[in-house]
This record gives C-alpha cells, structure tokens and sequence, in this order.
C-alpha cells in the first residue's frame, strides 16, 4: 500500500494565519507540529516512510521538505505539479509515479488523504484503513464517511446504504454543501455522512474509472510520468468527486466511527478543538477577563481582552481579523476582496520563506525597507543586481560570505557590508549555525521585482 498525500492547496478560510505563500497544511497551530507532519505521522507504522508520497506545488516544496525532515521523514516521496489542477489530476500525477517510478503493480492500492486534517485517535485510525485495504483490493473504490453531529453547511456529504451488518456500504450519491434546511434533514435521515475527502483504490480500479469518465486524464497518463509532467497543463482542472466519485458504481463508504475527524477548515474548527470549559481558546500573549465562547490567537505583542463573548480574534503583524463565532467561513470572502484589489496581504506574510531561510520585514516607508535575513548553514542566494536600491547588511549572529563583483569576503558578528545599487553580488552561509543579518535597503523603487539574476 502506498500512502499519497495531498499538500498542494492553498486555502482562504484560516487568513490572516495562511497566506497563498503560506497555507494551512504548514501552520502549528494545534500542537508543536505542523498539520502536514502530523499527518505524515498518522501513516507511520502503517507504512515506511518510503511508501509516502506527497503531492505539491513549486511554490510549497522546500515547506514540505522541511517538514518531512523535522520528523525523520526525508525518505518520502516529493511529486511536484507544474501547475495546480486540482485533485483528480493530482491523483493521476500519483497513480502514474508510482507505476514508473516506483514499480508499483496495477494492484497495488493507493490511500489518498488530505495533508491539513486532525485526526485521533491513530491506532483507530489505521485499524480502519487496514479494513478498507481488503474492500479496494475487490475492485472497489473505498471513501471514508464522517457521522455528522451537527447540521454542518460547509462541508460535502455521501449519501449511503443504510446497512448495519456491513462495516462498508454501498454510496447512493454525494451532495454538495447543503443549505441549513437541507443540512438538517441529512442529520435527521442517519444515512449521510461528511465528505472527508479520502480515498482507497487499486491502481487498475481507479485506471480503469478515468478511462470510463475522464479519457483526457487516460490520453495523457498512458504516456508514461515525465510525458504526464511535461503536459500537465493540459490535464483537465476537475475535483476526483466531479470526475469519478459522482459517476462511479464502484463506489463505497466505510464510517469512522469512534474516530475525531476535524478538517481544521476555519477558526470555529480550530476553537472546537482547543477551547476550554468555558469555550474559551487563548493561544500567544493574552490577559483576559471576563471572556466566554472567545478564541484569541496571537503572536508576539500582548492582546488584552475585557466582557469579550462569542468572538474570534486573530493578530499577526500586519492584519488583524476579528468575527463572531459561527461566521468564519465567510473569511473567504474577506480574502477574495484582497486579491481583486491586487493587496499583498491575499498572498504574501511578514514571514517569507525560501530554499535557503527566510525573511521578515520589520518595517519599511518611503524609500526604505528593513528586513530580517535567516539563512539555513549551506544556503545561498544567487548571483544578482539591482538597478533601483543599494543595501546594508548586518551580522547579528553567525558568519557570512559576500561577493561583491568578483571579491569575496567574510564578515561576522557586528561586522557589516554595503552593496550599491547596479553592483552583482551574492550572500552564502559557510557556517555551522543560522546567519541572521539585518538587512536595510534604500532607493526610490523598492520591489522584489527590481531584481537581475545571473546564473
């Protein structure tokens, strides 16, 4: 069995926490780790970590590289897709890495799961995908059903067979997000249960589906996993619900029963699952008072609050989000506004990370920004110039090597060195321990698309 996590997305539900450049699978904000290494971890045992393989995008590898190394996980499998095409291309992309270049069978079976849910308990959890296993290895594609406990609107719902004597069911049909009223009588009919977005199959089960109802996805994948790589913009950008799940008569749903599934897909979720006796959740710098059925999450500067009830705040550095409980989802909304109006805050965070660190800005104004440099011991920038601005950087702790033109130099704590706008130069880590530099650059255009590189 090969385990094949989705970690792709980008998610608008948990802003300003998730970003475009940042989004909910890498966010720590229930426990230590991230939500995509705890998923990783919820496999374990179950598999080798060589039996992983996770599913990105360009603009999220090095995340998914540092998460996998923060748990020992560096021997999983990293799939890039060149463009995002949604989950059933995805799928596909998978499908046809593991037959080329893994050498999988067409019976070996694929576990396809999200990367940004919370799930527990995992022994449960895996005692379950064990019984699934022998249900896909019949032919069967196999999904995972959540008894509903409230009349939820957000998310997707199966429709099943009503058969108390087998633990997997036949799937009448799937219903998109219900309204209330709707939402309602699915709770009351006992026969529907929450999408939760996994799936089980056999490698020639799930072949032989996207040959009956997708045969755009078939022409491409047939052609072998670099050719698929090469074309996958021509892939079709369509859910696996909307290409197979809807239209399969091999569909069926095994229940989790007994098992807390949590899609962390808005702040209400995260509260349901730190809020306290009195529905209160404080994470970061808080003093409070008097506060009920509150969530306050922060980062470094204190939030006090006072008589604050039924409310969700949410402060990082430059956006502050503050709604009543039960209305997050519309936080989406708020973030479809940013990006129309073209406002950096849809996509970019104070904390910007790349291959070789990452950087903060800690202010900036008119012809001026001031930054934070963290750069990895062996990271590197590349070779570059800028025609607009020069900059200064400082050593706070660790020890850099500059090339400035063609002269090389080493500089240290407390030292500093300036770089004139129009001259090519480069920053590297020689050491053993993080380079942290602060970084001020002037001049009167100050973008990152003011940026020449030479390779």
């Amino acid at each position: 069995m090969k385990i094949v996590i989705l970690a792709g997305g980008g998610g608008t539900r948990l802003f300003p926490l998730s970003r475009e450049c940042y989004p909910k699978q890498f966010l720590h904000v229930i426990g230590d780790k991230s939500l995509l290494a705890q998923t990783v971890e919820r496999f374990l045992g179950l598999v080798e970590t060589k039996d992983i393989i996770v599913v990105t995008n360009e603009k999220y590898i090095f995340h998914v590289k540092a998460e996998l190394k923060s748990i020992n996980a560096e021997n999983a499998h990293i799939i890039v897709e060149p463009t995002g095409r949604n989950t059933a291309s995805a799928i596909a992309l998978a499908q046809v890495y593991c037959k080329d270049k893994l050498k999988c069978t067409e019976d070996e079976v694929l576990f396809i799961s999200p990367s940004d849910h919370l799930i527990k308990p995992v022994d449960k959890f895996q005692s379950l995908i064990k019984e699934a296993e022998a249900t896909a290895k019949k032919g069967n594609i196999v999904t995972l059903g959540i008894k509903p406990t409230k009349p939820e609107t957000g998310y997707g719902y199966i429709e099943a067979v009503k058969d108390k004597e087998n633990k997997a069911v036949k799937v009448i049909s799937f219903k998109e997000k219900p309204d209330l009223k709707t939402a309602k009588e699915y709770l009351n009919a006992g026969n529907y249960f929450w999408n939760s977005g996994m799936f089980m199959f056999s490698i020639k089960t799930m072949q032989d589906e996207f040959k009956t109802f997708t045969p755009e996805i078939t022409e491409i994948v047939a052609k072998g996993y670099d050719y698929t790589v090469e074309n996958f913009s021509q892939m079709p950008n369509i859910s696996i619900d909307y290409a197979v799940a809807e239209k399969s008569q091999k569909m069926m749903m095994m229940p989790m029963q007994d098992i807390y599934w949590n899609d962390i897909g808005s702040f209400d979720a995260i509260a349901e699952v730190l809020s306290d006796e009195n529905n209160n959740a404080f994470i970061g710098d808080t003093l409070t008072e008097n506060c009920k059925d509150t969530m306050i999450i922060g980062e470094d500067r204190l939030i006090a609050g006072i008589d604050l009830e039924n409310l969700v705040i949410v402060d990082t550095p430059d956006a502050l989000l503050v709604t009543k409980k039960g209305q997050s989802q519309k936080v989406k909304d708020v973030v479809n506004k940013l990006k129309q109006a073209n406002r950096k805050e849809a996509k970019e965070n104070v904390t910007m990370y790349r291959s070789w660190g990452k950087y903060t800005l800690l202010t900036e104004g008119k012809d001026y920004r001031v930054r934070k440099v963290e750069m990895n011991p062996g990271g590197s920038l590349t070779m570059q110039m800028h025609y607009h601005r020069s900059e200064h950087w400082t050593v706070i702790s660790g020890t850099g090597k500059i090339t400035v033109d063609d002269k090389e130099s080493i500089f240290t704590e407390n030292q500093s060195t300036y770089i004139p706008m129009g001259v090519k130069h480069k920053l590297e880590n020689p050491g053993k321990i993080l380079l942290v530099i602060i970084e001020v650059q002037s001049g009167k255009y100050i973008n990152d698309d003011d940026i020449v590189i030479f390779k």
